[in-house]
């Protein structure tokens, strides 16, 4: 395939991460639609980008890299079929299966054309029931998004070696079971939506606050998230699931340009331009927050992104930082920790009460936050012991929270406010 880039190394590299990150789940979906067969689609791309990665920085990118992964893999998955015949001494039937895939012209099946979307057509077909809402919500971050391992187990606040098991027994489940790989028809549609919601949630998280790497934000995955609660909530339009979790998501979207500076550098919310923000956005969320969907009883994920959207309507109301009403923001998450505990809610909890009634409360509050392992918790507990003058405790929970951290960008925050305790008491650097 004729190249249009130039051999350089370090371009070469950086180009397939990014066509890697963009493209990934699509490149499944394509590869799904024709082949059917999830074991070899995603060997095979691996296997694609792997070859890409010897074979770029040498002969130079192609014109169209994407187009390169799909014609690859789609080769070697060809490969494995005859050579999965051949072992079988199922010849003839290899040529007929190879001719219907490739006079298939990539559709994919979808009864009377309900999924027009074709990331929503992958996170539905991941989202069979014979999967645990668990499994087929990672398996969907998986491969439609990208997103890896690591940063999944860390969105559902478990060790990567569990993750890693969770999706290689829910592949093998599909592959083993023969899970089809098709869009449900409309009367199976409602059964899969909470876990569809799920997975929107969960890739919205993965964009704003990413687990590793040198990006502090994925803007981008934010945005695509968004459009899929949008997708979704067309087909199911009175959905009260749906509708606040498309509340949610705008509310927290609609701050994206002001969450960095100019120099790429993260900004904390009380430090944001509101002037940047997408108030047609906030109208948005907040018009939905008094729909009438949201006025009855409400299932317990449904509350959940209601109660979040709340917290979220409250900052995106307040003129200024310091019109925040946080005793009202405590008590949405009171109510959220008693509906959905665990260390995520209760940090957020933690640092709302901090701002409400004072950092010692701040503090105690922290002290009931069993999760170890998080960076955050240990900002948060530095932070708060700055504030009450306990220079070398938050000293040590600094150090904390910067040997935890694996995202470059957000190492800035911690690493910055060391440095200042240090500069302020006239101690040298660790």
């Amino acid at each position: 395939m004729a190249s249009g880039v130039p051999p350089d190394g370090e371009a070469a590299a950086a180009l397939l991460a990014d066509v890697v990150r963009e493209e990934w789940g699509r490149l499944i979906s394509l590869l799904l639609a024709r082949f059917r067969r999830l074991d070899l689609v995603e060997d095979s791309l691996a296997d694609a980008v792997e070859a890409a990665a010897r074979r770029w920085p040498t002969d130079g990118a192609p014109d169209n890299p994407a187009a390169w992964l799909h014609t690859a893999a789609a080769r070697r998955v060809l490969d494995r079929l005859r050579a999965e015949a051949m072992h079988n001494r199922r010849m003839p039937l290899l040529a007929t299966d190879v001719a219907r895939t490739a006079g298939a012209g990539g559709a994919m099946a979808d009864p009377g054309g309900l999924v027009e979307d074709d990331r929503l057509r992958l996170v539905l077909m991941c989202t069979h029931p014979a999967l645990a809402p668990e499994a087929a919500s990672a398996l969907a971050l998986r491969l439609v998004v990208g997103v890896s391992t690591h940063d999944i187990a860390r969105l559902f606040l478990v060790p990567e070696a569990t993750m890693a098991a969770r999706l290689t027994r829910a592949k093998k489940k599909i592959v083993t079971a023969r899970i089809p790989f098709a869009v449900p028809g409309s009367d199976e549609l409602p059964s899969r939506l909470s876990t569809v919601a799920q997975t929107a949630y969960l890739a919205f998280t993965a964009g704003y606050a990413p687990g590793s790497g040198p990006d502090p934000l994925r803007v981008d995955l934010a945005g695509e998230a968004v459009q899929l609660v949008r997708a979704v909530l067309a087909l199911q339009p009175d959905d009260p699931t749906l509708t606040a979790l498309l509340a949610l998501v705008l509310l927290q979207h609609s701050r994206r340009d002001a969450r960095t500076d100019d120099a790429g550098h993260l900004v904390l919310l009380a430090d944001q331009d509101r002037r940047r923000w997408h108030h047609d956005e906030i109208a948005e969320g907040v018009a939905l927050l008094a729909s009438p969907v949201l006025r009855s009883d409400l299932p317990p994920q449904a509350l959940s992104y209601l109660l979040q959207a709340r917290v979220a309507a409250e900052h995106a109301s307040a003129p200024r930082a310091e019109d925040t009403r946080w005793d009202r923001v405590v008590a949405h998450y009171d109510l959220l920790v008693g509906l959905q505990p665990g260390p995520s809610v209760e940090l957020a909890r933690a640092v709302a009460v901090a701002e409400a009634f004072g950092h010692e409360s701040g503090l105690a509050a922290l002290q009931h936050i069993t999760h170890r392992s998080s960076h955050r918790l240990e900002a948060v507990r530095a932070e708060l012991l700055t504030r009450a003058g306990r220079v070398t405790a938050a000293r040590t929970a600094y150090d904390a929270a910067i040997s935890l951290c694996r995202n470059e960008a957000e190492l800035e925050h911690p690493r910055g406010r060391r440095a200042a305790l240090d500069h302020l008491t006239g101690q040298p650097p660790p």
